[in-house]
């Protein structure tokens, strides 16, 4: 896959410049191409040529990071296994994807049950950083998510997939180099995390990540204020915590910021656009299922942009990649419909893990432009306008119906934020004591007088929509992929 032969070139290029900046520490190319290589010569040694599905403890060190290129090298894919996860899911995780070896850089093991490489006691050797031949169908990590079953479900992404990615985000003309300093925020279980680190090392940049001891939205105030963060992709969550310092952010050096994950309000994103004069801003779009993100829209700062209920839009596909909108008997929509966005195109999966129900449930084959084509559906409801951009509009399961009302939380939460001005709410669907639906809204914020908003939304929207019941947090809580969990704030209801 050409991705590796780029990574085999940038490394030996920029072998005295820094890759990764962890916890306060540099480490250069050079540290990472003799860790990658001591990592790599014990899986030749410990791992049969037969076994490609490899676990890898989810550390922030430089061990984790070249694990993963070690094992991608010897044509085998990594399934990150997260430290801070509950004990069953991991395992769980591990028998689903038939693990037998886990490369850990823990100062103890963690799953002292199965055979374990442990990463930093790796002997020294020469450095090689050449790929073996491989197909491109075979995976390069397998990413676990959360499933309606309880279950996690896998999500294999192949080299084809992931070189699909890399090949349509270079056609996005975002130009990085070796002088860029890129933010890592995600947890290496999170997808987006794989362009944070992939990219950056592909043009001798360098990786700043977020240490687990740190409060996240802090420290990536403290990167981008210290370090002159240049690139950053990071989930819409991070601008709720970082606006009151909107005031005193002043970022010149940035150069393109990104966000993906959730739903991008418009009107932070013109407040955010204010702290980086000269950032470009891209709002992208894409599930784990199509490979990190598949979608792009350009911000505009100085003319007017496309939006739905107060939601930036999400734009076109990217280079490789296709969508279209559909109604409930998969029939594809014309132009400013609302109906379920599914993806199709060279990102796209070949299927969930060793899960046919589930494959059967989310992919299907329709003729696009005269050809069988397969998509997948997102749970997305979307809109594309006339000239192919597409409008968010929300979860097909935050659609939820009240007294036989098709109800979209996004547009509540639209019209109670246009009245509050700054501060962040959730719109929520809860059950009241009967087990009857009902909107339930979360306010960031001190306990404050509600008449006036409720009189507002009376003006904007139909009484069912109204929500029945109302409650107040500091501070929304952050799931470990750093979106708001709106499961922990639904929550809030059953305490009061």
């Amino acid at each position: 896959m050409q991705f590796l032969t780029d990574l085999e070139f940038s490394t030996n290029k920029y072998l005295h410049r820094d890759a990764f900046f962890i916890n306060g520490l540099s480490y250069t190319y050079s540290d990472l191409s003799n860790s990658i290589s001591k990592i790599r010569n014990s899986i030749r040694n410990e791992i049969s040529a037969t076994e490609f599905n490899i676990g890898v403890v989810a550390n922030d060190d430089l061990e984790t990071y070249a694990s993963i290129f070690a094992l991608w090298l010897e044509g085998k894919a990594y399934v990150p296994l997260s430290p801070e996860m509950p004990v069953e899911r991991n395992e769980n995780i591990i028998s689903q994807a038939f693990l037998k070896t886990i490369i850990d850089s823990s100062s103890s093991p963690l799953f002292g049950t199965i055979k374990t490489i442990r990463s930093k006691e790796c002997n020294s050797v020469t450095v090689d950083l050449h790929p073996i031949e491989i197909t491109d169908e075979s995976a390069v990590y397998i990413l676990f998510t959360s499933g309606t079953t309880g279950q996690p479900k896998g999500v294999p992404i192949s080299r084809k997939n992931l070189q699909g990615f890399v090949d349509a985000f270079h056609n996005m003309k975002i130009a990085v180099d070796e002088n860029d300093r890129c933010l890592q925020m995600f947890e290496l279980t999170f997808d987006l995390s794989v362009m944070s680190y992939l990219i950056p090392l592909l043009h001798g940049a360098c990786v700043y990540t977020i240490p687990k001891d740190k409060i996240k939205f802090a420290y990536i105030f403290e990167l981008m204020d210290e370090q002159r963060l240049t690139f950053a992709l990071m989930v819409p969550s991070i601008l709720h915590y970082l606006r009151p310092y909107f005031d005193e952010i002043h970022f010149p050096e940035m150069k393109y910021s990104l966000f993906c994950g959730e739903a991008l309000p418009i009107d932070i994103t013109i407040e955010w656009s204010k702290c980086l004069p000269n950032a470009i801003i891209h709002n992208v779009y894409g599930p784990t299922e199509d490979t990190i993100f598949c979608t792009s829209y350009v911000f505009q700062k100085e003319e007017s942009n496309k939006s739905y209920n107060g939601i930036l839009s999400i734009g076109k596909s990217m280079l490789g990649n296709k969508n279209v909108i559909i109604d409930e008997e998969n029939n594809v929509l014309p132009f400013n419909q609302i109906g379920q966005l599914c993806l199709g195109g060279v990102q796209l999966t070949t299927g969930y893990w060793n899960n046919e129900d589930k494959n059967l449930e989310s992919f299907f084959m329709i003729y696009d432009k005269g050809n069988q084509t397969r998509f997948y559906k997102t749970g997305d409801l979307c809109s594309m306008d006339n000239e192919g951009d597409l409008m968010y509009i929300g979860r097909l399961d935050t659609q939820i119906k009240i007294q036989g009302f098709r109800v979209e939380l996004s547009e509540i939460e639209f019209h109670v934020k246009s009245f509050l001005d700054k501060i962040s709410i959730v719109a929520l669907a809860i059950k009241d004591a009967k087990g009857n639906t009902e909107i339930g809204l979360v306010i960031e914020s001190q306990k404050i007088e509600t008449e006036a908003l409720l009189i507002y939304m009376k003006m904007k929207m139909p009484a069912y929509m109204i929500p029945k019941r109302i409650e107040f947090i500091e501070k929304f809580m952050l799931n470990s992929n750093g979106k708001t969990d709106r499961k922990r704030l639904a929550l809030l209801f059953n305490e009061s």
